[in-house]
C-alpha cells in the first residue's frame, strides 16, 4: 500500500481527536517506511537484542501510551517514531548495560547512517551529546537526530522543521562538525 500525505494527515488527524484506532491504520499506512527508520537505526549495532520489526512494534506501543498528540502529517509522524526509536534504543542499551555491567549498544555513525563518522559510539553517549548540543543549537541537533535516528533526507527535515533546505544542510555540517569534535574523529564521512 502507498502512502499518500493525504492519507497519513487525515489518519493522523483523526487519532489526534482520539480515535485511538486511526493510529492502527497509520501504521499499517507506513509501516515500510518505519521499518526502513528501524532497520537503518539497527545496522551496524553489536549485541542488541533488537531487531526491526521488535523496535517498530515497541514505537508503537509507545505511541498508543501518547494522548492526543497533534502530528502534522506523515514528515511529522516519522520524525515522531525516529525519536521514540532513539528513546527506546537508548533505554534498551541501558538495560543491556546494566545486564552486563558494559559499555552498553554502539551506534555505528557511517556513511550508511548519514555519514558522521566511521567507527562505533555508545547510543546512550550519542543521545546525551545530541542533548547537550541541544542546548548549543536545538534546530541542529534537532536535524541530527532526524538525519541519524529517522533516516530523514535534507528535503523532509527541512519541511518537519520548516527550514529551508540549504539551513538544513548547513545545521547538518554544524551538527557532524561538533559531533567529531566530542568524539574526538578527525575526518568526516561524506
Amino acid at each position: 500500500m502507498t502512502a499518500t500525505p493525504g492519507d497519513a494527515t487525515t489518519l493522523l488527524s483523526r487519532w489526534a481527536g482520539g480515535e485511538r484506532a486511526a493510529l492502527d491504520e497509520v501504521v499499517q499506512l507506513l509501516y515500510a517506511q518505519m521499518h526502513g527508520i528501524a532497520a537503518r537505526e539497527l545496522r551496524g549495532e553489536r549485541n542488541l537484542t533488537l531487531e526491526p520489526t521488535v523496535l517498530v512494534n515497541e514505537v508503537y506501543l509507545r505511541l498508543l501510551q501518547l494522548n492526543r498528540i497533534d502530528l502534522r502529517d506523515r514528515a511529522h509522524f516519522l520524525a515522531m517514531c525516529a525519536r521514540v526509536s532513539r528513546q527506546a534504543l537508548v533505554d534498551e542499551a541501558r538495560r543491556v548495560r546494566a545486564a552486563k555491567r558494559g559499555p552498553g549498544l554502539e551506534v555505528t555513525l557511517t556513511v550508511g547512517r548519514e555519514g558522521i563518522a566511521t567507527g562505533g559510539y555508545g547510543v546512550i553517549e550519542i543521545s546525551e551529546l545530541l542533548d547537550r548540543f541541544a542546548e548549543v543549537d536545538a534546530d541542529a541537533a534537532r536535524v541530527v537526530e532526524l538525519r541519524v535516528f529517522g533516516g530523514l533526507g535534507v528535503d523532509e527535515v527541512a519541511a518537519e522543521l520548516d527550514l529551508s533546505a540549504s539551513t538544513v544542510q548547513r545545521k547538518w555540517r554544524a551538527g557532524k562538525a561538533w559531533l567529531a569534535l566530542q568524539l574526538g574523529v578527525d575526518a568526516l564521512d561524506e
